[in-house]
């Protein structure tokens, strides 16, 4: 038989064998490709449930020990108060005075003082609201929030004017009180509907024992809660739209939500049955400190974890909803099994074009176009690359969702990592959750406004503090490339060191001009020292920023610089001043100002000097400024130097005691004096241990070593 029909013969069935190869090769590869892909979509689900367990402990964590910080804060306040000497002094003699006209008359005098006491803490402290008149003892009280002293017996010796009256859920609270404890009335519902907490502080008599028989009388601290505490619940900086920290509490087999809800319902409205299926509030209470996927009051899906505090019988429930927090893994997954399937469609079309010519032919004329653009993009990144790799700076592109698109050789320095495995990594798995949360909130703002945004920020190291300055530039969406942000970071540590370092020359400097003002005047050494110290503590009183406590401590520094113009005899001159004598040593303080004018101050330090004499009704000088006209540190420097001088001796009368200066400072609210400031100097003397600090000392030559 002739071979050539046997190899005819063969062919056909050779072709068979070979396609019956390349499909069960195909198949092959697809069953092993689809379980290894299973698998690692499997073990990235985990990875990214894990990942948000660690997110949502971190947040958790912080707005639990937020609140927390704000209960302690109100037990603090109260307790400054009950540990007041004067209130003790005062309540003790109230407790025990006979009931004749002139101890009526002291005790009315001890209860006013008490009163402007409340009042001055419940303003500083937000203890205070909707006031309706000055509560006494005879009257009933009326209001929102207030302090009130109560006596032993638990009935009101003296209250703040805005205190509401103790009745329905206060008096039960008040009943309830046990001799000795502090104790905190549980989250209800006010007269007015909303949301309030009461906290109660025992008053024990001076240097007496702290047992519950020694107990006099009680601090009630109501108030309400909305506007301080349910703030503290949002994260700073969180841009997830679904999260959201809830307080709850269980009462029996009922869960009540104590705070106001996103989905707009108010606080202490909603109640749900403990027994309802999946419940995250359930888990919250049941598990506290565990990670879960349950259901919420709405019934969609969300990922919990919760918090339980001691204090008070509540759950810091954290939650957000599944497919916001999941969708970026979901849509990662997706495209890698999309992916996988692309490359297994790919092989087999690859085995199958190796059996036509035409695909094959096609196939390779594909793969040089792709070639070719994959070569110019290539070509545009390494030009890029190669001029920022010239930069000392850190110049990276992310994408909307925080992934890298570009890194230079300095980006990828400070990442520990290559620039080309960070392309495509997103900036929390290269950096890590913290840095993430920082740029992505710069960048997102640096979108929704189309501008540059600018962030300066200071970084511990083991090499002490590095700042970094970083621009975060906004890049418009083009054809086939969605929008991103060019990221360029600058090490500008020496430059603050620098400024620093010059507010530290300067700082000498006012310390070399104030001695200069002092040795001209030994009856007033060190005033303006002291002026400069207690206008820095009443500044941070008044929780105001760095920069307004440093511009009130150098302006307090510098008030009196004047004087070395004003002649040292007028100074040092004993006895009465004569008003035209009193006009020039008022006077010196507008000099001061305008000897300082060219001085280059970090904050308006000259134009608080100018505005220092301006009265908050308008009686002072300049005569065209009143009330909030006059900058904040100007009504600050004026009430401290007003009670220095008042607490120090000079050459033509000895020093008042703090009591009468505050009393003549009180007197002059409204007119000359800001009501704020004067309330947060009263807070420093009797709350913060300046009482003890500005006590009068003797005069001669003990009071001089003394100061």
């Amino acid at each position: 038989m002739d071979p050539q029909p046997k190899r005819e013969m063969l062919q056909p069935q050779g072709r068979l064998t070979w396609s019956i190869l390349a499909a069960s090769a195909v198949v092959a590869v697809t069953v092993v490709t689809g379980w290894l892909a299973i698998r690692y979509v499997e073990s990235e689900w985990q990875r990214d449930l894990r990942n948000w367990q660690v997110r949502l402990g971190i947040v958790s964590d912080s707005r639990y020990a937020a609140i927390n910080g704000w209960l302690d804060g109100q037990l603090r306040t109260l307790s400054a108060l009950a540990e007041n000497p004067s209130l003790q002094l005062y309540a003790t003699q109230i407790s025990l005075a006979p009931t004749d006209d002139e101890s009526l008359s002291i005790i009315d005098s001890q209860t006013e003082y008490i009163r402007n006491l409340l009042e001055a803490s419940a303003l500083q402290s937000g203890f205070a609201g909707g006031a309706a008149s000055t509560v006494k003892a005879n009257l009933p009280p009326s209001g929102t929030a207030g302090i009130a002293l109560l006596n032993a017996g638990g009935e009101m010796v003296v209250g703040s004017s805005s205190l509401p009256p103790l009745a329905g859920p206060l008096r039960d609270f008040v009943t309830s009180l046990k001799p000795g404890e502090v104790q905190i009335r549980d989250l209800y519902k006010n007269s007015a509907g909303q949301p309030s907490m009461a906290f109660a502080i025992p008053v024990f008599a001076v240097q007496g024992s702290l047992g519950p028989d020694a107990q006099i009388g009680t601090i009630i601290g109501v108030k309400e809660v909305a506007a301080e505490m349910f703030p503290l619940l949002r994260q700073p900086g969180e841009i997830s739209e679904t999260a959201a920290a809830t307080l709850i509490r269980r009462d029996g087999n009922v869960i009540e939500y104590l705070t106001p809800l996103r989905d707009g319902t108010p606080p202490l409205t909603l109640r749900m049955a403990a027994d309802t299926a999946e419940l995250d509030a359930i888990f919250a209470t049941d598990s506290p400190g565990g990670f879960g996927q349950r259901r919420d009051h709405r019934g969609n899906s969300v990922l919990v974890t919760g918090r339980r505090f001691d204090s008070v019988p509540w759950t810091l429930m954290y939650t957000i909803e599944r497919n916001e927090a999941l969708a970026d893994a979901e849509i990662r997954l997706r495209r890698f099994v999309a992916a996988v399937l692309f490359a297994v469609c790919f092989l087999a079309a690859l085995l199958v074009a190796a059996w036509r010519h035409f695909n094959l032919r096609q196939a390779r004329q594909s793969a040089g176009r792709l070639q070719g653009l994959a070569d110019e993009i290539d070509h545009q990144r390494q030009l890029l690359r190669l001029v920022t790799d010239s930069q000392p700076t850190a110049v990276f592109i992310l994408d909307e969702q925080g992934s890298y698109r570009f890194a230079n050789r300095q980006a990828a320095a400070e990442a520990n990592a290559t620039a080309d495995d960070m392309l495509g990594k997103s900036i929390a798995h290269v950096r890590g959750a913290d840095v993430a949360k920082r740029y992505l909130a710069l960048n997102k703002q640096a979108l929704e406004s189309g501008k540059v945004v600018e962030d300066l920020h200071r970084l511990e190291g083991t090499d002490g503090v590095q700042v970094i300055q970083s621009e975060h530039i906004p890049i418009a969406a083009a054809a086939g490339r969605s929008a991103g942000v060019l990221v360029v970071e600058n090490d500008v540590t020496a430059a603050v060191a620098e400024r620093e370092r010059r507010a530290r020359t300067l700082g000498d400097i006012v310390k070399t001009l104030v001695g200069v003002v002092d040795s001209r005047d030994p009856f007033a050494a060190h005033h303006s020292t002291r002026v400069a110290a207690l206008s820095r503590a009443i500044a941070a009183e008044m929780n105001l920023g760095e920069r307004e406590i440093g511009t009130a401590e150098t302006a307090g520094s510098l008030l009196n610089f004047g004087k070395v113009l004003v002649a040292p005899e007028l100074l040092t001159k004993t006895g009465e001043l004569s008003e035209a004598d009193r006009a020039k040593v008022r006077q010196s303080v507008q000099t001061s100002a305008a000897l300082l004018q060219g001085i280059d101050f970090d904050g308006p330090v000259v134009e608080t000097l100018r505005q220092a004499q301006a009265h908050w009704d308008g009686s002072g000088f300049p005569q065209d400024l009143a009330g909030e006209q006059i900058l904040l540190t100007a009504r600050i420097v004026g009430v401290a130097n007003a009670f220095v001088g008042m607490v120090s001796r000079r050459a033509y009368r000895e020093a008042l005691d703090v009591d009468k200066a505050m009393e003549l400072l009180l007197g002059q609210v409204g007119k000359a004096f800001d009501r704020r400031v004067v309330a947060a100097l009263v807070s420093y003397l009797d709350n913060h241990g300046g009482r003890s600090h500005w006590a009068v000392k003797p005069s001669g030559p003990t009071a001089a070593a003394a100061d």
